[in-house]
Parts: structure tokens; C-alpha cells; sequence
């Protein structure tokens, strides 16, 4: 297939800059095999859904990760802005660095800009350690564990993608609203939008509806803003992420499945998890450890019924995911229906309920 295949026109003034407030506000489009379209909004989530239902969120939470500063390589010195991607160990992460054509193994940087109030911990230096294929680079920072990640928090700012920072400057309400209410596992340096819609009066109403939620956790990556480069499909590779499903929450899904209840992702970093962790016969087994499923049409799926999800980009993974799950043909009339009844579109943008093609 070829990544042609998955474009369409969006025009600008549909990419959302701020989120909808409350939160539940945004709207909703449901999209269901062979019906139409229904508008709705994220506050009616409840009477789509059946009592003995799951819902299966990420309870990742995103650490402001974007660090400003200066290499520094004998009397040369370079501003450099560095997106963390994928933590190594205590101290080590790979990054996204620009410019990266002007780092070299060896190079110190030091991060935080020269406004900044002083670190109680120490400065924020680094090493560069390796550079890798499509841009990455490898930091060897000196502080580790609980130390580097405060010296994070304190001098770093939260990564809004790309469309969103182009416009505007990252602020103190981005520090709230580009977190789910039920973030826990620090990790993510991108946001699992789907669930930035809920809130938690959403969450009770859910539970009174009999609607189950089960946590899972998967560190969602700066390579979900890289663009796709390869022109067909087979040759894209996605970035790792790592992922946890604990034994409970696998047999408490199963349990649903067996009972009769449908399993939703709230976003596709669930999704994509999911389907990591569960076999070819239908079963969701516990998992640990990292995942690059490139879910594509033609994909069985096993174990999600329905998605949550925001709006992505043309020619995206994300855009081919949803194509995948409710249908190619179904996802382009979808979103030039969204598109024309002005719906907002990405992270701080509205979404959408999709229930599995047959």
C-alpha cells in the first residue's frame, strides 16, 4: 500500500491550538459499520456504551521534555533544543536534537536557558554519547534516577507537537491540559489525546453506567511526531515504546470478552498495546517490555471492539490505524465529514468513537 493512499486535505484553521473546556465538551463522532454518522459530544460517551463494557486507558504521564541549551566544544558554542524520546537507564536517553547535524560524540551540553532560576540538584549537563540513524542522539546526562528526573521537571517544557508549538509557545495551562486526569507512570514525551477528553464526574458517570476502566501503561514516544518518509507502507518502521499490562487487568479483560462485554481503547497507544499483548486465540497475556506493532488495513484484530480517538494528521500511522480498524473507505468519509461540520482536529483537538469493521 502505498502512504499516497492515506492523504486528504485539511485546512488549517481545523487544528485545534486549545483544548475544549470542560474537558467532556468536545464533541464526539461515532462512527459504526454500515450507519451513519452520529454528532455527539464526549459527555454522552456513557449511552454509547453497555453495562459489563471495559474501557482500557494509558495512565502514562508526560514530563516536560523538551530542553533548551548550549553545546559547548572549545570556544564554540551552539543553541541547541533536544525532544527526549526513550529512556536507556538512570541517566542515559535517547533524544531528537536540532540541530543534530552539529553534534558530535564527546560534545557537552548544558541545558536550562540562562533565565532560569538555579537548580538546587546542580546543573543540567549531558554528554553526547552516540548519534544514530534518523536523528536520534544518545545522552549520557550526570545526574541520575529521581535527580535527573527533577532537574527535568524543573528546566524542561512540556512537548506540544509540532502543528501546536509552529503557532504558539508552550505556557503554564499546557503544564494541565496536556495531561490526562488519571496520568501516573511519569514517561510519555507525547500525549495519549484521546483520553485529555475525560474528566473525572466523566469517569463516575462510567462507572454508574456499569462501564469497567482498566489501566494499562505505555510511554508514548517522540517518534509519534516524526513524519513518515518512506512512500509505501512495508518499508516504515516504527519507534519502540514501552509498554506494561499487569496480570490482573489481562485477566479482568478477559473476563469482559468472556462475559460478553466489548473492550475500547481510549486512543491508539492503548490499542496498540493491546493487540502487542494478546495472542493469535483471543487471549490477553500480561506484558513488559517494548512494542513497534504498525497496525495497517489488513490487520485482524484481536481484542479491541471499539477506539476513542482524536483526529490525526494525513499520511500518518495514526491516519492508516484508524483506516485499519473501522475501514478505509468508511475513515476517509468520516473525516471529510468531520472536516465540513467543523470539527477540531489533533491533540487538543475533538474525537471520535469507532466500533470495529467486521
Amino acid at each position: 500500500m502505498q502512504l499516497a493512499d492515506f492523504d486528504f486535505h485539511l485546512p488549517e484553521e481545523r487544528i485545534a491550538l486549545r483544548p475544549a473546556s470542560p474537558r467532556d465538551a468536545a464533541r464526539l463522532l461515532v462512527v459504526s459499520p454500515g450507519e451513519a454518522f452520529q454528532d455527539l459530544a464526549v459527555a454522552d460517551l456513557p449511552g454509547q456504551l453497555r453495562r459489563g463494557d471495559a474501557l482500557v486507558l494509558n495512565d502514562t504521564r508526560v514530563i516536560p521534555a523538551r530542553l533548551k541549551g548550549v553545546r559547548a566544544r572549545e570556544a564554540s558554542r551552539v543553541a541547541v533544543e533536544a525532544t527526549l524520546h526513550r529512556r536507556l537507564a538512570p541517566h542515559l536517553w535517547t533524544a531528537f536534537m536540532r540541530p543534530g547535524k552539529r553534534l558530535a560524540p564527546g560534545d557537552r551540553i548544558a541545558f536550562g536557558e540562562a533565565t532560569d532560576r538555579a537548580c538546587l540538584l546542580g546543573a543540567l549537563d549531558a554528554t553526547v554519547q552516540a548519534k544514530g540513524e534518523g536523528g536520534e542522539v544518545t545522552l549520557a546526562f550526570d545526574l541520575a534516577g529521581p535527580d535527573l528526573d527533577a532537574a527535568i521537571a524543573e528546566r524542561g517544557a512540556m512537548p506540544l507537537p509540532p502543528y501546536i508549538a509552529a503557532k504558539r509557545a508552550e505556557d503554564a495551562r499546557d503544564r494541565a491540559d496536556y495531561q490526562t486526569v488519571y496520568a501516573q507512570e511519569d514517561g510519555s514525551v507525547a500525549a495519549p489525546t484521546a483520553g485529555l477528553h475525560f474528566t473525572p464526574e466523566l469517569l463516575a458517570r462510567l462507572a454508574e453506567a456499569g462501564v469497567g476502566t482498566e489501566r494499562v501503561t505505555l510511554h508514548v514516544g517522540a517518534g509519534t511526531f516524526l513524519p513518515v518518509k518512506a512512500e509505501t507502507l512495508a518499508e516504515h518502521r516504527m519507534h519502540a515504546e514501552w509498554g506494561e499490562i499487569d496480570a490482573a487487568a489481562a485477566e479482568r479483560l478477559n473476563a469482559v470478552r468472556a462475559a460478553g462485554g466489548r473492550i475500547v481503547c481510549v486512543g491508539t497507544t492503548s490499542l496498540r498495546l493491546l493487540e502487542t499483548a494478546t495472542g493469535e486465540d483471543g487471549v490477553v497475556r500480561p506484558f513488559l517490555g517494548e512494542t513497534d506493532i504498525f497496525i495497517t488495513p489488513g490487520y485482524r484484530f484481536r481484542a479491541a471492539d471499539g477506539l476513542m480517538t482524536n483526529f490525526h494528521l494525513p499520511r500518518s500511522t495514526l491516519f492508516v490505524l484508524v483506516c485499519a480498524f473501522a475501514g478505509t473507505q468508511t475513515m476517509r468519509a468520516a473525516y471529510a465529514h468531520a472536516i465540513a461540520a467543523g470539527y477540531r482536529f489533533y491533540s487538543y483537538g475533538d474525537g471520535s468513537l469507532l466500533w470495529r469493521a467486521a
